[in-house]
């Protein structure tokens, strides 16, 4: 899951080279922490969080897959 996130992430930003993805396991799913350069944030992100919720849908469709679940944060 973090390839995934991480090649989404990069496709969308200026500064691809500043994306890291980490993961940690908590209540019993995981977690991706998704850490992007400060100016490429609004991308991620979207306009009223838009491309933020498109991310998350297609990573819980990937995790549903896999019998997982997973939550994206944006940092």
């Amino acid at each position: 899951m973090e390839k995934l996130v991480a090649v989404i992430a990069k496709s969308l930003v200026e500064h691809p080279e500043a994306v890291e993805v980490s993961s940690r396991q908590e209540d019993g799913q995981t977690v991706l922490s998704l850490h992007v350069a400060e100016d490429d944030m609004g991308k991620v992100i979207g306009r009223q969080g838009r491309i933020a919720k498109a991310l998350r849908t297609v990573v819980k469709a990937a995790a549903t897959r896999e019998n997982t679940k997973v939550t994206v944060e944006i940092i």
